[in-house]
């Protein structure tokens, strides 16, 4: 949105917003080596298929669904949707809320083990009554999707 461009507006913005607080956030401890585990990632970036319905864009609060992308996409299968921050080098550079290239060069170099198929993406800009949305059926959604593939670990890239 280009409004958030404005300096003022902005912390402005920043000044009055309320982010989700959460006590008892789940912990698995990693039970074997990165180089053996399967990476999941996860982008809040906005990012899917071409051939995907966009986000919605026209809803002040956000869209709280999420999107599959194949990690063999390549990039000029890829858009972003999300007015809420700015994504010009994104669209230069997915690797910067889609880190792929990077992963699959550490997955090369034996640093980590295989991606998973799929990853996730969100619109990351979601307020209002699309909180709970998010939280008690897209949240829980897009991890059975990830639990599927068997990932041992998920990357989460917010833009």
């Amino acid at each position: 949105m280009t409004l958030f461009r404005i300096p003022g507006i902005r912390e402005l913005w920043a000044k009055s917003y309320q982010g989700v607080t959460c006590e008892d956030i789940p912990w698995t401890p990693l039970n074997k080596p990165l180089a053996q585990c399967r990476i999941g990632l996860v982008t809040t970036g906005g990012l899917h298929l071409r051939s995907d319905p966009p986000f919605e864009m026209g809803d002040p609060d956000g869209d709280p669904s999420f999107r599959t992308v194949p990690c063999d996409a390549e990039a000029s299968e890829l858009v972003i949707t999300h007015h809420y921050y700015d994504h010009r080098d994104a669209d230069r550079d997915l690797n910067l809320i889609w880190p792929r290239d990077v992963l699959k060069s550490l997955e090369s170099a034996g640093s980590i083990g295989p991606l998973v198929l799929q990853s996730v993406s969100f619109m990351g800009h979601i307020n209002g009554p699309h909180l709970n949305t998010l939280i008690q059926e897209s949240a829980r959604s897009a991890a059975q999707e990830i639990r599927k593939q068997q990932a041992d670990v998920v990357l989460l890239v917010p833009a």
